[in-house]
């Protein structure tokens, strides 16, 4: 019953905030195993704006390349297809979180910031335990939430009954439940698949507070955002009252090899990667 519920909110939040269709066309093109780095190239130099990000990405600290790159051609080459569909998907996804404010504890801006908190942090952590993998572990943090922005979209005016069942002491996806019928994580799931998110970003939407529901070979990047979700929320970056937790099961740091004086070091790291982050896809 709550998937059912999950998946008209998603219907009605693609109806609200449809990504762009250059966006969708560079989803496509990624995920077609006969595309060339020339097809993506057509598409991104047609867009004045993807391109002027692309290269400003590049030329980042984020991926610290040697020299300057000017040319679409070389950065797609260096940055691969996948990173340029990420970078895509994280300035579409910009603008949906610029939703109106219903309650103080719960607004687009707080929860974009905490969205783009759990990226940099997973950035950090995929780094740390040897992944290579920052553009596609960053972009599954921003998107972890995703459900969180259907239910404003759709549910605004429930907002306040959710926080207020959370401030007297009940578990927030119990309060969704309660409230509109299905949780974040289900709506996240959903919408991600409707937007034909490759399967590890709808894992990490539909299981970021459940990694361990996962079969251990779909959930690294469930468990890596795990922890960066409770990190984040310790530390106040951005909305907190989703949080289930603030301790990060030791069992999950021993699965993906993270050890805790990394992750405390990588803790005194998150404000200074999202201020880097930010300045990039903003």
């Amino acid at each position: 019953m709550t998937q059912a519920v999950a998946k008209d909110l998603a219907a009605k939040t693609t109806e609200i905030s449809t990504l762009p269709e250059v966006t969708m066309r560079i989803i496509e093109i990624v995920q077609d195993p006969r595309s060339t780095a020339h097809d993506l190239h057509e598409i991104v130099c047609n867009d004045p704006a993807l391109s002027a990000r692309v290269l400003r990405v590049v030329n980042s600290a984020f991926y610290g390349l040697p020299g300057q790159i000017g040319s679409i051609d070389r950065a797609i080459m260096l940055l691969g297809l996948n990173a340029v569909k990420n970078i895509a998907i994280a300035a579409s996804l910009s603008k949906m979180f610029k939703t109106p404010t219903h309650c103080d504890d719960f607004n687009g801006k707080d929860l974009w910031t905490h969205s783009v908190a759990v990226g940099a942090c997973n950035k950090l952590i995929t780094n740390a335990i040897g992944l290579s993998l920052p553009d596609e572990a960053f972009l599954g943090g921003l998107i972890h939430d995703l459900g969180l922005v259907a239910v404003m979209q759709c549910h605004g005016p429930n907002v306040h009954q959710i926080v207020n069942l959370v401030r007297a002491g009940a578990d927030y996806i119990k309060a969704e439940e309660q409230v509109i019928g299905a949780n974040h994580q289900e709506i996240g799931m959903a919408l991600a698949a409707r937007w034909k998110f490759p399967r590890s970003f709808q894992y990490v939407t539909g299981y970021h507070h459940a990694p361990t529901d996962l079969a251990r070979e779909n959930r690294l990047l469930a468990i890596v955002t795990f922890i960066s979700d409770v990190v984040c929320q310790k530390q106040k970056l951005g909305m907190t009252i989703t949080a289930a937790t603030n301790e990060v099961d030791p069992a999950l740091m021993e699965e993906i090899r993270l050890n805790s004086g990394v992750l405390e070091d990588i803790c005194g790291k998150i404000e200074e990667e999202l201020e880097t982050v930010r300045a990039l896809i903003e």
